[in-house]
């Protein structure tokens, strides 16, 4: 049977504090790994109110109910209450995952800032924020990080080079159909992306066009032919009002026989030199609003034969 590798982004202050916890605890009932990315600086969750003016915004706050899962104090930081700074204020919580065994590696530093930002940005306003947040990962972990995920699925074209001038070995940076080395101007780019294959829980909740199909249940018919996918659940919402369907979805996986690792063991069952070379584009996914980073056309999967 194939690997369901789990990455966890942890994007607010609440989310390190109560959310992860709670999933680390879900996770060692499950026996199973995944790589948690933190986000390292200040929670500015509140300047997100900008976003109300993106197409399918509105739709999605009716859908997941986001005061419900953030809270109304989260979505006051950065614009009546000042961010409270991730990685000073929760060190020890995520040290505590590290030494739990679970993969740790780099979501951002300001969340909002990147996600709001980063595809119209410069190479030097993209290499501080990458800088930023891996002078904070080293200061709490002690060691340099070798995962990266970007925040909202978001990027431009100075990222990839950055993350290998960077020392990251891996990124899970797009939304895709299999890993595949990135390609950026003609020139490939040898940190391997291993892109979200599986629509998220909060993509799918509420959905009129699964016709109230249940969100858990249409994850495991996606997975019922046990191909190799990356599952990208979030610290706010999987931790939360979300963690009983996100239990029994690992309970469904794990009496499949699937294997629910972490991105740095997945990463090391891949052969580099046979990835299909593609490029990233930028496009929607059903459920979520504004353009996201996307694997672009290239050569094939090999699994599934799409180009």
């Amino acid at each position: 049977m194939g690997t369901i590798a789990l990455k966890i982004d942890v994007d607010t202050y609440r989310g390190t504090r109560e959310g992860v916890p709670r999933l680390v605890a879900a996770l060692e009932r499950a026996s199973a790994r995944a790589t948690f990315l933190f986000s390292f600086g200040p929670d500015h969750t509140g300047r997100a109110i900008k976003r109300v003016f993106r197409r399918g915004f509105l739709g999605k706050v009716r859908r997941t109910s986001v005061t419900r899962h953030y809270g109304v104090r989260t979505l006051m930081y950065g614009v009546l209450l000042p961010g409270p700074h991730i990685g000073r204020r929760c060190g020890e919580v995520m040290r505590d995952v590290a030494q739990r065994g679970f993969e740790v590696g780099v979501h951002t530093y300001d969340h909002i800032k990147w996600q709001d930002g980063v595809a119209r940005a410069s190479e030097p306003w993209t290499r501080r924020q990458l800088l930023l947040a891996r002078e904070e990962f080293t200061r709490v972990f002690d060691r340099a990080p070798l995962a990266y995920g970007a925040a909202g699925w978001q990027v431009n074209d100075s990222v990839p080079g950055l993350e290998r001038e960077l020392g990251f070995r891996y990124a899970s940076d797009t939304r895709g159909r299999c890993p595949f080395m990135p390609v950026v101007g003609g020139r490939e780019v040898a940190v391997p992306q291993l892109p979200t294959t599986l629509p998220t829980l909060d993509e799918l909740i509420g959905r009129e066009d699964l016709g109230g199909a249940d969100p858990v249940e249409h994850l495991l018919a996606l997975t019922e032919d046990g191909a190799d996918q990356v599952f990208t659940l979030h610290a706010e919402l999987e931790g939360g009002a979300y963690l009983e369907g996100f239990e029994r979805l690992l309970r469904a996986w794990r009496s499949r026989g699937l294997e629910l690792t972490d991105l740095s063991a997945y990463a090391g069952t891949l052969d580099a030199a046979r990835l299909p070379r593609c490029g990233i584009v930028a496009g929607t996914v059903e459920g979520r609003s504004g353009t996201l980073a996307l694997q672009g056309p290239g050569t094939a999967c090999p699994s599934t034969g799409t180009s």
